[in-house]
């Protein structure tokens, strides 16, 4: 099996459970509910996996000219993304999904906007004016919460840019007031600070340097003040994608630090995104990224990350409760997806199609002469 085969499998093993159920109406009976803490997860969960999936498969879904056997699997993947949705956003479905209750839809009506945005002609473009204003109107709902002081001011300015990008009204105040706060935590070096004080964990990865760079993209001159902040959001995200770069082993393993870890591959969001944007910075190149990023996976796909109906597990190498804190549920562990990003690059991109590269940890452990570290 090639590289983008390996990547193909492992993506669509893990996704195909959500969308099938959740397109068939039967998400909220089939996927098993599992965490530390349940009390509401039920309200929250199933929104939390179709979010988090179509985030992660958008580019995929949006690349035009495959052919074959790839072709074919990402039309019916196409279809049920965008049944999908609409069940989920749909108030007259008995399938529908919570938009409107608990603080935890804001974060995942958000991955589902980001999701759009990533592939606007086949998850907008597509839908009739009726079916986005049901995308519009859930949207809407999660307006009723604030979000917490954190990376969560995100998430409600990525919900503002999917209305912006749907000529709904927006609030500028809540995308001005989330990228000037973000400005105030930079810490330095690629790294922001989650809220008030810094913890040692992934999400720069997971949510902020992500959403900085598509959120900025989609207001791209609307704003003279935005604009200034764009080069800097870039910049910083491509050498943070460096550092994860570096947290790769020969081995494929990487360092399991900090709350969510439950997320597993989810860690390399930034260093996916920056693939897919070509905007890896210049001391890795797109063929070495591939290398060490397809080590991680063929790694994590060795261990029984998957139950025996094809859901995931709450863990690193399989099955391992403890690793989940407790916000986590089977829903929140799909943010996996985000790992697959680059697969919205074409099979002859040169992500894809360079000739193998060692990558920056193979070759320092391997006794190759690598230039020094340094920070941005």
């Amino acid at each position: 099996m090639d590289t983008r085969q390996t990547w193909l499998k492992a993506m669509t093993d893990i996704t195909r459970p959500v969308l099938l159920n959740m397109a068939e109406g039967t998400l909220q009976q089939a996927m098993p509910l599992r965490g530390g803490d349940l009390a509401g997860k039920e309200r929250c969960t199933y929104l939390e996996a179709l979010g988090r999936t179509i985030c992660g498969i958008a580019p995929w879904l949006e690349l035009s000219g495959l052919s074959g056997e790839e072709k074919a699997m990402q039309e019916e993947f196409r279809l049920l993304a965008r049944k999908a949705i609409l069940r989920a956003v749909d108030p007259k479905d008995p399938a529908a999904l919570n938009f409107s209750r608990d603080h935890q839809p804001i974060v995942d009506a958000a991955f589902l906007a980001e999701g759009i945005l990533r592939a606007p002609e086949e998850l907008w473009n597509r839908f009739s004016p009726s079916e986005r204003q049901m995308i519009c109107a859930a949207m809407e709902q999660t307006r009723t919460r604030k979000p917490y002081p954190s990376n969560w001011l995100l998430f409600s300015a990525m919900i503002e840019a999917l209305m912006h990008h749907a000529g709904c009204f927006w609030d500028p105040m809540r995308v001005d007031y989330a990228l000037r706060q973000m400005e105030q935590w930079y810490l330095g070096d690629g790294v922001y600070s989650d809220g008030a004080s810094y913890a040692w964990d992934y999400y720069n990865s997971f949510v902020i340097h992500p959403m900085l760079v598509d959120i900025s993209n989609e207001f791209a001159g609307i704003s003279p003040d935005w604009d200034e902040m764009m080069p800097a959001f870039r910049y910083r995200a491509s050498g943070y994608a460096a550092h994860l770069e570096r947290m790769i082993l020969p081995d494929g393993k990487y360092p399991v630090i900090g709350r969510s870890s439950a997320y597993r591959l989810g860690v390399f969001h930034a260093l996916a995104q920056c693939a897919l944007l070509d905007m890896l910075p210049d001391q890795i190149r797109p063929a070495s990224v591939r290398r060490a990023m397809t080590a991680a996976l063929r790694n994590m796909m060795q261990y029984p990350i998957l139950d025996g109906e094809g859901w995931l597990q709450i863990g690193i190498s399989g099955h391992q409760p403890g690793i989940g804190e407790g916000y986590i549920s089977t829903g929140s562990l799909y943010l996996i997806s985000f790992f697959f990003l680059p697969l919205g690059l074409a099979p002859d991109h040169r992500f894809w199609a360079d000739p193998e590269e060692p990558f920056t940890q193979e070759k320092i452990w391997g006794g190759m002469d690598v230039d020094a570290d340094h920070a941005i």
